[in-house]
């Protein structure tokens, strides 16, 4: 993904299982001493309510205002819920520069509050499998191997890409496109919003596009990204236009990322275009937001 490079947003190096059709996600398996699961759980809260007890710095206030188009559509409570994603995942995850790139509070500011967008409805855990997050200044490469169908040899290439989420690994971002991504937040396109959308999928162990939710909201999940997907597939293959990035046409997992960010950008056009797409995007983030988008149109006239 990304504008002015062969790039995408994924690559194919990642651990990552295709699908034809969306999966019923499964929960977590619950291992684990009961005992010292429940200490854990209190010692992570309690540091958590004493990260965000500190006032949230004016400094950072000023990135988001710079950086971060949709935070200026928010309501003061959910700039306020934001806030406090913000402070726990700038404390909690590693945040670490490459390719020459120094780590500053900007970045983790600008990163974390795009990926705290896509939390302020849901029940969460703060992207518990997202340990660490790597960022370029731009975009990298990646190496990949595959075998070649005719002379069955195993070949390898480097694969140009903006961004990648790992399943069992961290996220890795370019600079570039996730600070270019935040400051427009109407082009359809968000690099963070897209791989942080693969990691709310990979919490259940399985990369299907269906993140964890419960079985009242499963079947219609299923019905109606399945045949969003297949409508994508048949129409990028036809070479007809789409609203949706033909990216997601790769397989279901990229149709839930690439759906994601629609869902943020351009969710008026998603609604009017692909209503039951978007009712089941709205009730599983619980964020209504062409909505948000609407009110944010009226404050500014």
């Amino acid at each position: 993904m990304g504008q002015g490079a062969p790039s995408t947003s994924s690559s194919p190096g990642v651990s990552r299982r295709a699908a034809p059709v969306f999966l019923a996600a499964g929960g977590d398996s619950g291992q684990g001493l009961f005992g010292l699961t429940m200490i854990f759980s209190w010692f992570k809260n309690r540091r958590r309510k004493t990260i965000t007890r500190d006032p949230f710095p004016p400094s950072w206030t000023a990135v988001l205002d710079r950086n971060v188009e949709h935070w200026a559509l928010l309501p003061v409570a959910e700039r306020q819920q934001l806030e406090r994603i913000v402070q726990v995942l700038v404390a909690e995850k590693h945040w670490e520069g490459c390719g020459g790139l120094e780590m500053t509070d900007e970045i983790k500011v600008t990163v974390s509050a795009q990926a705290g967008l896509l939390l302020l409805g849901l029940d969460h855990d703060y992207f518990r499998n997202v340990l660490s997050v790597l960022v370029y200044p731009a975009g990298y490469v990646l190496p990949r191997t595959h075998l070649d169908g005719d002379s069955l040899v195993t070949q390898e290439e480097r694969v140009p890409v903006l961004g990648t989420a790992h399943q069992r690994g961290p996220v890795v971002l370019s600079w570039r496109s996730a600070r270019q991504g935040g400051r427009d937040g109407r082009d359809g396109r968000n690099l963070v919003f897209h791989e942080f959308a693969h990691k709310l999928d990979m919490l259940d162990g399985l990369v299907d596009g269906t993140p964890p939710m419960g079985d009242t909201q499963l079947e219609q999940w299923v019905a109606v990204m399945t045949k969003a997907y297949d409508r994508l597939r048949r129409r990028t293959q036809e070479g007809r236009p789409t609203l949706l990035d033909p990216y997601g046409a790769t397989d279901v997992a990229e149709f839930f990322a690439v759906a994601t960010e629609l869902f943020f950008e351009k969710p008026v056009q998603l609604q009017d275009r692909h209503p039951r797409l978007y009712a089941v995007l709205r009730d599983f983030y619980r964020q209504d937001t062409a909505a948000r988008l609407g009110q944010g149109r009226k404050g500014a006239c």
